[in-house]
Parts: C-alpha cells; structure tokens; sequence
C-alpha cells in the first residue's frame, strides 16, 4: 500500500474529478479515463477550484496539481496504476459494463472502488464470470465532494473477497479519509439513507404547507446541525437522557415514536433493538464520562457557531434569511 504512487480514476465528472483532485494533493499521480472530448479542459477547472480549499487543508509532500493525464483509451489509463477508483454516472447497465472491462483491463492485483451512490457492489458485478475478477471489486462510496468530504462507506459484495475490503478500508484511511465499513450490503449505503430521510419529510412539509424551504433550512443550520459535527444524532439523543443517557431516552421517550411526528415508519421498540442502541452508544461513549461529554459538545456548538457568523459575513446569503410566517 504505501509503495503505490499511481492510481487510476475512470470518469472525470463532478465524482471522479473530486477524487482526482484528492489522490493529487495526497501526492499522488492520477491517470483519468474519459471518453469526453472536453474532459481535460473540464477537470483542470476542478482542480483548480479545489486546489485552495485542499491546500487549505494541507497537502502531502510532493502534491504536484499538475500530476496528471487523461485518456481516451481504458487499458492505457490503467497501465501501472496501484488502485483505480471507477466514478462513472449512476447508471447500472454502464456500471456493469464499465466495471467488467476495467477488471479485465487493470493489473491483476490491483483493487477496485466504485464510487456508486447507491448500487451494490452485487449486482454491479453481475457481468463478471471470472470469480477471482469479481473478488476485487469493492464499493468505496465517497460523499460530495471527495476532496473536501471526509467520509467514505466501504462495503464489498457476495464475491467481493475480505481480504479486498479490509485492504480497501485500510487505503481510504491511509490516505486521509474518514472510513465507515459496512457490515454489510444496503440500497444507498449509510449516510445517503439518513440524509434522504430528512429530504424526504421536508418535502412532505412543503407540499402540505407545513413549513417553508427557508425555514426547512434554518431548523438544521440553527438546531440540530450545530450538534452534528462533533455527536451526531445519537449521541445527541444520548446526552438529551441526562446522566442516564441512552437507556433514560428511550425508556422515556420511546412512546413518542409513536407520534406522527414524520411520515417515515417507526420500528418497532422491541427490548432487543433498545438494548442493541444503549449497548452502541455504550461502546461509543467508553470511559468519557457525562460531563465530559456535555463539555466537549458545548465547545463544538460554540465553534461552529463563532465560525459560521464569520462565514456569513463573507459570504452572504444561506438560511439566515428565513422567515416565520
């Protein structure tokens, strides 16, 4: 893994651009397949625009933004590569296609990510015949855009080898990001599953006249978003069951899962899944007591709100517009 100094991004959209922009200022060499007359000209803009922000975060010792070649040709864009990550549009058809003709064209022993936003690595290697091909593939599904994003989601499929997982995970952590690995295969993996939840009861909201898109907006930058960056939301319900935590909240407050309060079903409140969520934030919280807790989102709150005034004074506009009619 640390010998690798080359990898290979198929696609050189908005996805595949991102993370090309990243594999640069990780001290990489990236070599890019697209089709696209135009997609030279369209990722040096993308790096361009990402370069001050990842400089910002700071770059690896010898990121060179100009590190980089595109291609026309799929097997000459993968010729010495150490991993290649595929960023092709949403599509399954062009997926499975794309991803069978990469394993065949990729050095034997490279690993494979996709960065899929919904598809399983499963059905996504349906037209591989070739197990030991397959057993390559994983999913490394990045959140928008990759090169400022921390967050990846790495998950493989029914063929998809442990060993290739593990590696993948260990990859994505190697060089920077912040690495969930999954248990297993879902529709639309972790965080796209939350977020669109959330998407989803605002638009209910909107169309019935319950709220507007404006105050939508301000209910998350001015409520519950300030927590998130440090304790998401459940820590956050963990911290709302007072010294009790957890296992308060739920014992408590479990009846209102039963409130209309979205449209999405509750689960059941079974005492499995009650003592399966206290046991998670158990593990989560380990020898940090609860003042240190309370402190420590405090501190996060105050953060993130001192840097979001001085943000908007830069840069105007955003949900503190809202109004409350």
């Amino acid at each position: 893994m640390t010998t690798i100094d080359t990898v290979a991004c198929v696609g050189a959209g908005t996805i595949g651009g991102g993370w090309a922009a990243y594999f640069l200022a990780r001290g990489l060499t990236v070599r890019v397949w697209d089709p696209s007359p135009d997609a030279p000209e369209k990722l040096r803009r993308l790096i361009d625009n990402a370069w001050p922000a990842l400089t910002e975060l700071g770059l690896a010792d010898g990121a060179d933004r100009d590190a980089w070649s595109v291609h026309t040709d799929l097997a000459e864009a993968l010729e010495g590569v150490g991993f290649v990550q595929e960023s092709a549009p949403e599509n399954l058809g062009l997926k499975q296609q794309l991803l069978a003709d990469i394993a065949q064209a990729a050095p034997a022993d490279v690993v494979i990510g996709s960065s899929t936003s919904g598809y399983g690595m499963t059905e996504m290697a349906e037209k591989l015949t070739d197990d030991q091909q397959a057993a390559r593939l994983v999913v490394g599904h990045p959140f928008n855009p990759p090169y400022l994003i921390p967050l990846v989601e790495v998950v493989g499929g029914e063929r998809t080898s442990e060993e290739v997982v593990d590696w993948a995970a260990e990859w994505y952590d190697a060089i920077g990001k912040s690495v969930i690995r999954m248990n297993r295969e879902v529709p639309g993996f972790i965080a796209n599953r939350l977020q669109e939840a959330l998407w989803r009861e605002a638009l209910h909201m909107v169309e019935n006249g319950e709220a507007t898109v404006e105050q939508i907006d301000r209910s998350i930058t001015d409520g519950p978003g300030l927590r998130w960056p440090l304790q998401g939301p459940m820590l956050t319900f963990h911290l709302a069951g007072g010294e009790g935590g957890m296992a308060h909240m739920l014992d408590h407050f479990g009846p209102s899962l039963l409130s209309p309060w979205t449209r999405l079903d509750a689960p059941e409140l079974t005492p499995e899944l009650r003592d399966a969520v206290v046991a998670g934030c158990d593990y989560e919280v380990g020898d940090r007591r609860f003042d240190e807790l309370v402190r420590a989102r405090d501190a996060s709150v105050i953060a993130v709100r001192k840097a979001m005034a001085e943000i908007r004074k830069t840069y105007p506009g955003g949900a503190e517009g809202a109004t409350t009619e």
